[in-house]
């Protein structure tokens, strides 16, 4: 099996025996999407790896990929410049469910200073990784990815209006082989090209859903891990789509369906990734007092940061009772009714869970607010309380997860933790994107609503 990534030399060779005659040259956008580029090699080759340009609305625009107005970065008051797509060469790697391929994504700077832009997700992560380095420390995440699959193609399901769209399976699936084997032929394909494209997957499994999928790498360091997680979703859509077949990372696309989740476990190592700083032999349940205080300080702030776990309206259908789907914000010992849960207890693999967060996430936002707060619980020197036991969903008394986007809006907008953190620009600019979201909603005719109104109001 030839390696999955490639240097620059290794690519020109590639174009020269007709390997490669394609690059990708892809940014990730507000909504976790790659968008960009196709270069043919050779124009790549030449002067395309050192930068390209793209229209600054890219990241000021919403799901519809329309510009929105109000951003303070960019408008047509403005006029809708450039800024720069800088690849990150260590980024390119082949992509082998498409032909002659290769993909390499980009940081993006300011046109004019050539500076990270700081509205941009990926350098929003690379701000708050900075800061774990200035501490001597490297964060290890790891996301898992649910999804339901369709036996249908998108063209299909876009022609009936996304009306009961018929799903790979027709009852739950979790952990069932027989039923996952009739969705192997598309799950298959997506881990062989995965680990082809340089990504460590480790497993796929039926989840709780009829049709419902779960996919799971190895862990990485955050910005690994999150160009990983976008690559996936990307490669996942792509590959059901080349076997006629859609994927949907809706958190909760029908009502009465289980919702899918990006579970993201979390820890801390040292500078060079290699001891465990969150594992105390000595200590109750092997946490050390450095991990306390970071999961204090992910509770303390789950409300502050709920905006870049669960960014869509639809993400807080997914919050219901008696479905694995958190609505606490409370910490246990391996228990799924809860917001956060501690896995891998008294061993060196131990870490927290973060269960908030739907599969419509972008990764690069949640790692930077996880870490975000952690880093605020270890400097507020924060203290943890000990562990929920019991059934979280029943307890009253318990701090929630907010319940809709505007509560999460309105909670990130009086985050002075993450103005502090992000800085109170890219606070401002993420608020905007809520708010217009809600707005756009608050404006629109459901199914719901001409069902039961119809006829009867």
């Amino acid at each position: 099996m030839t390696e999955p990534f490639l240097s620059f030399d290794e690519l020109k060779r590639a174009a020269l025996s007709g390997e490669i005659d394609t690059v990708l040259v892809c940014m990730v956008d507000m909504q976790g999407r790659l968008v960009g580029k196709r270069f043919q090699v050779e124009f790549f080759i030449d002067s395309g790896h050192e930068e390209t340009h793209c229209c600054n609305y890219l990241l000021a625009d919403d799901i519809d990929m329309e510009p929105v107005p109000g951003y303070a970065a960019a408008s047509w008051s403005k006029g809708y410049g450039d800024f720069v797509l800088k690849p990150d060469m260590r980024t390119l790697r082949k992509v082998p469910w498409l032909e002659c391929t290769a993909l390499v994504l980009c940081d993006v700077l300011d046109h004019h200073h050539r500076q990270d832009l700081p509205h941009s997700p990926r350098a929003i992560l690379k701000k708050q990784i900075e800061r774990l380095r200035e501490r001597g420390y490297v964060g290890m995440f790891a996301s898992e990815l649910e999804f339901y699959l369709f036996d249908e193609s998108y063209e299909a399901i876009h022609k009936r209006n996304y009306h009961k769209p018929k799903t790979a399976g027709h009852y739950i699936e979790d952990y069932n082989i027989l039923q996952t084997t009739r969705e192997e032929p598309v799950l298959r394909a997506i881990r062989k090209h995965l680990q082809a494209s340089g990504i460590p997957v480790e497993n796929s499994k039926g989840e709780w859903g009829p049709g419902q999928e779960e996919i799971n790498i190895r862990y990485a360091d955050a910005m690994t891990m999150a160009d990983n997680h976008v690559i996936i979703k990307h490669a996942c859509k792509e590959i059901a789509q080349l076997q006629g077949k859609a994927i949907t990372f809706m958190a909760k696309w029908r009502y009465d369906a289980a919702g899918s989740s990006s579970h993201i476990h979390n820890s801390l190592w040292d500078k060079n990734g290699k001891k465990p700083l969150f594992y105390d032999p000595k200590a109750e349940f092997g946490m050390s007092k450095l991990m306390r205080s970071w999961v204090a300080g992910q509770l303390k702030y789950a409300n502050d940061i709920t905006c870049f776990l669960a960014p869509y309206i639809n993400s807080y259908k997914r919050f219901q009772a008696g479905t694995f789907a958190p609505t606490r914000a409370v910490w246990s010992r391996d228990n799924r009714t809860a917001g956060f849960r501690l896995c891998a207890e008294s061993s060196k693999s131990i870490r927290i869970e973060c269960r908030i967060g739907g599969a419509d996430l972008n990764p690069y936002l949640a790692f930077a607010a996880l870490i975000a707060a952690g880093l605020a619980g270890i400097d507020e020197k924060l203290t943890l309380d000990p562990p929920f036991e019991g059934d979280a969903y029943v307890d009253e008394q318990l701090p929630e997860v907010s319940k809709t986007l505007r509560e999460a809006s309105a909670a990130l907008k009086g985050s002075s933790m993450l103005r502090e953190a992000f800085g109170d620009e890219v606070v401002e600019h993420y608020v905007h994107t809520a708010e217009w979201e809600q707005k756009e909603y608050d404006r629109r005719i459901t199914d719901w609503e001409l069902q039961r109104g119809f006829e009867r109001y």
